[in-house]
């Protein structure tokens, strides 16, 4: 006789009605951002991100924010949520308090260009300025460059950046001071600083020994705990910082 084993019956997850309190601005009509509510029921493994595509596919059709591919690998779609950069697509429901509105802001520091949508090109232009890909002197080679393991790991962490900003918009130095690289651009610059491969490091170090560079970093670590990819970006600044004291790049 072949004995049973019971397993009983998982209850069904119950969708519970959220309420979303986000900044909106239209520079159509707005002098000055303010703020809007939307309630919806969702579950509790439901994104923020899928909130948002609900909210503007079933109550406002002028929500406006960016998204792309929905897996925290593009970075499109950080925000502030409840008073904390995050990237939308890996915030769930069960992990924020649901019991108060849930409150949803573009990132600070960004010029805003209408509700969670910020220009991203002083952003982008800052990580421009730190030369972010390999430059090596003399002929191009006629095989790949061969690394070993372990000068790939001195700057795996670095790697895993995404661009998202989360960082560099939590960083109070660069809400003050829009000038600061900020923290990415330093990230994208320790990548290659510290790639055996590549020739420019005394050019990166120089750039980022100026007045706006990893001197006006204050250690507050907001940027490392923002960062959704888990770098240890207060960690990558102090290694560059190092890097200019000693110059043993």
């Amino acid at each position: 006789m072949t004995a049973t084993v019971e397993v009983p019956a998982t209850a069904a997850p119950v969708a519970t009605d959220v309420t979303f309190r986000i900044r909106r601005f239209l520079p159509e009509i707005d002098a000055e951002p303010h703020w809007e509510e939307y309630t919806l029921a969702l579950f509790p493994t439901d994104r923020v991100l899928t909130a948002l595509d609900r909210i503007k596919g079933e109550q406002d059709g002028s929500l406006t924010f960016r998204r792309s591919c929905g897996h925290g690998i593009c970075g499109s779609d950080a925000m502030r949520i409840n008073g904390r950069n995050r990237l939308a697509c890996k915030t769930l429901v069960k992990d924020l308090d649901i019991t108060k509105p849930i409150t949803v802001e573009a990132i600070k520091g960004l010029p805003l260009e209408k509700d969670l949508v910020v220009d991203m090109e002083p952003f982008f232009a800052a990580y421009r300025a730190v030369l972010p890909f390999l430059i090596t002197d003399g002929h191009e080679p006629s095989k790949e460059r061969i690394q070993s393991a372990e000068d790939r790991a001195i700057f795996d962490d670095t790697t895993k950046c995404i661009l998202c900003a989360c960082c560099t918009t939590s960083c109070p130095v660069y809400w003050t001071d829009g000038a600061y690289f900020g923290p990415a651009a330093i990230v994208a610059a320790n990548r290659f600083i510290f790639d055996t491969r590549d020739d420019a490091a005394t050019t990166r170090l120089e750039i980022l020994n100026e007045k706006e560079g990893v001197w006006r970093c204050r250690t507050t670590f907001n940027c490392t705990d923002a960062c959704p990819r888990g770098i240890e970006v207060t960690k990558a600044i102090q290694e560059v910082k190092r890097a200019l004291i000693f110059r043993r790049v």
